[in-house]
């Protein structure tokens, strides 16, 4: 299948990688040039804007937007509904809110572009072991990219679906970061417990390893967490500054709208905006979330507020 991939940072790189590996045609554009030509030597076909990308893509067109939320997807996406034509398609598969998400699909329609949002999880490890995609928009339009997904996915009929139409994807892949910020701060929370045990003098790579096989709490987040302790268990040059992407702050907004309950949740959000002081435990964060997104992680030199 042939699709054009707009944004090559270190998700869309490795997609691109996963589907010409996979055998599909891609047109790629970003404003790194040098990005684009890493993905031209992978066997894509290079593009120095979107009219460029647009005129190499066969109609009905497709094109994967995996930019960062705010207001680049929304410059890329309004800048292809000017040069798109009825019956192309617009892929959002970044972590976009999905209220804007459930506007850029009735936008387009008043164009008859289609619109599909995509949840997208896998990070940095997607190219290997495969994407999590959680797919909103019109089911039928979601059927005709079947082989996108397939190749995407850790296997053809496992990791991916269709879970309602538009905003759906996104509304999905919100509470999936939700759930991920809790589960993030239990391991982190239960690893510093067991560190300020002084009198055992636990190894933390060690007990990380047992529960890695046949533990109820056995987990790729574990496995990472796994991997980032036995390279440095002491964490002396990590800074204790755990940001957000903003997704767990939706989770919380969305649940307090719904009147449902989501005390660990929520914890975990103020945790992290809490981390600035240092701690242990906001270490452990900090890497896990580099362990399986490459998110930076900062040193002891902590950014002025806002970066």
């Amino acid at each position: 299948m042939q699709l054009g991939m707009v944004g090559l940072g270190k998700m869309g790189a490795n997609m691109t990688k996963r589907l010409l590996l996979g055998g599909h045609q891609m047109v790629v554009m970003d404003l790194n040039p040098l990005a684009v030509q890493a993905a031209v030597a992978d066997g894509a076909i290079g593009a120095v804007n979107l009219d460029d990308l647009i005129s190499k893509l066969d109609t009905p067109r497709a094109v994967w937007v995996m930019v960062p939320a705010g207001a680049p997807t929304e410059n890329t996406i309004q800048q292809l509904s000017q040069i798109l034509a009825p019956g192309d398609i617009v892929i959002d598969g970044g972590n976009s809110y999905y209220k804007d998400s459930q506007r850029r699909g009735v936008e387009l329609a008043t164009k008859q572009i289609h619109f599909v949002d995509v949840g997208t999880s896998g990070g940095i490890w997607g190219l290997e072991s495969g994407y999590s995609m959680m797919i909103g928009g019109d089911p039928a339009v979601v059927e005709s990219l079947r082989p996108l997904f397939e190749t995407f996915a850790p296997v053809p009929d496992r990791g991916w679906g269709y879970v309602g139409t538009h905003g759906a994807g996104h509304f999905v892949k919100m509470i999936h970061n939700g759930i991920e910020y809790g589960m993030m701060q239990a391991f982190a929370e239960g690893l510093s417990i067991l560190r300020a045990k002084g009198e055992y003098g636990f190894d933390l790579a060690e007990i990380t390893r047992i529960w890695q096989d046949g533990s109820v709490i056995r987990s790729w987040l574990l496995d990472l967490t796994h991997m980032a302790l036995t390279g440095d268990q002491q964490l002396e040059q990590i800074a204790a500054f755990v940001p957000d992407s903003g997704e767990g702050r939706w989770t919380v907004f969305e649940a307090i709208d719904l009147n449902v309950s989501a005390p660990v949740i929520t914890t975990s959000l103020e945790r992290r905006i809490r981390s600035r002081e240092d701690g242990y435990t906001d270490k452990l964060l900090a890497v896990m979330r580099n362990m399986f997104g490459g998110h930076a992680v900062f040193t002891q030199s902590k950014p002025e507020e806002g970066e």
